[in-house]
């Protein structure tokens, strides 16, 4: 039996090291910024749509003769679909959205649900997993913890805006698309130069290279691609420091004295499995990394509640922000 000056020791200590990490400010590289926010930075509105683009000019992909303009690609409401045939039939919510405040789930996510780093790939999601977040959202419990990224107050206002049925339309319809590799990992001390669009990095054209230092920089394969036409095929680089998916793999895997195992909640593969009482656990392999290490930065300082957090706070309470970009790189270096 431990003693009580064993357990206030214990208290104190953990008390110290949340109020540690209670200061320390958002990794900027993991919410689409190169430097953090300023102290009393306040929380920005939901972001939204410029006015449509006016150039007529059609693009197309390669595996497809459908072509369209710049306007009907980012068409918050009707976005470009250039590979019907590769998805199910979408729910109305899901590719038209809920006008005028509720965007098409696609238009952010794709109809293929893989996503990018600046937002969250849904394919693959258990539908209750899917479900709970898209109530958390609506009921406040939540947030970004960098108050300048934008599309955090959008889901909350777009969650607010469905019904339950829209929502649960959406969930499986993504639930039954599988999460397919779409992130390849590259540790490396330096990165091409990049700029930051919508919350997404870019390579520069032409641009030099820069020290990667402590982040993880996700760039698309080809930048015009999945800027220009929004390809859903095309998918990302991940630059990390050389070492990570090694120490993420130790952090992974056994704990390393800081954590415990993932796979006791999300599946000796990490792909996720049912939880008794609390529900779906969703799979972790292969995801955005950016996405990754935002989600364990975002419980670890009360960005987030819910069953699922409660049973994440403990695991994420000794980590430091490299312990988060090393769990990311590893997760997102196994194939899904």
């Amino acid at each position: 039996m431990r003693s009580p000056l064993h357990r206030a020791t214990a208290a104190a200590c953990l008390l110290a090291a949340s109020t540690f990490f209670a200061a320390e400010p958002p990794p900027p590289w993991a919410y689409g910024f190169k430097e953090p926010p300023p102290p009393g930075t306040a929380q920005v509105p939901p972001g939204k749509a410029g006015p449509p683009p006016t150039d007529p000019v059609k693009h197309g992909l390669p595996g497809t003769d459908r072509a369209f303009t710049r306007a009907e690609i980012t068409d918050i409401f009707a976005p470009a679909d250039y590979f019907p045939g590769e998805h199910p039939a979408p729910p109305e919510i899901v590719s038209h959205g809920k006008p005028p405040v509720v965007w098409s789930c696609a238009r952010c996510h794709y109809y293929n649900g893989q996503g990018r780093p600046e937002n969250a790939g849904l394919a693959g999601l258990p539908v209750d997993y899917f479900i709970a977040q898209m109530q958390a959202f609506r009921n406040g419990d939540r947030h970004s913890a960098d108050p300048r990224k934008p599309n955090t107050p959008m889901m909350i206002e777009f969650a607010r805006g469905m019904t339950d049925a829209e929502i649960r339309a959406a969930a499986e319809y993504y639930a039954a698309q599988p999460w397919r590799p779409w992130i390849r990992v590259v540790e490396t001390e330096r990165v091409p130069q990049t700029t930051i669009s919508a919350g997404m990095y870019l390579q520069v054209p032409g641009g030099s290279d820069e020290l990667l230092g402590h982040r993880i920089i996700e760039v698309p394969v080809d930048p015009e691609s999945v800027e220009i036409q929004r390809s859903p095929q095309v998918g990302f680089i991940a630059y990390a420091p050389v070492g990570s998916i090694k120490r993420g793999e130790a952090l992974v895997t056994t704990g390393a004295g800081k954590t415990v195992a993932c796979a006791a909640c999300h599946g000796p593969e990490l792909k996720g499995m049912p939880l008794p009482n609390v529900g779906t656990m969703p799979g972790l392999a292969g995801r955005s990394p950016s996405y990754v290490v935002r989600q364990l930065f975002d419980i670890q300082h009360g960005h987030r509640r819910g069953l699922h957090v409660e049973l994440m706070k403990p695991v994420v309470a000794n980590l430091t922000t490299d312990d988060m970009l090393a769990i990311a790189a590893y997760l997102a270096s196994l194939r899904p």
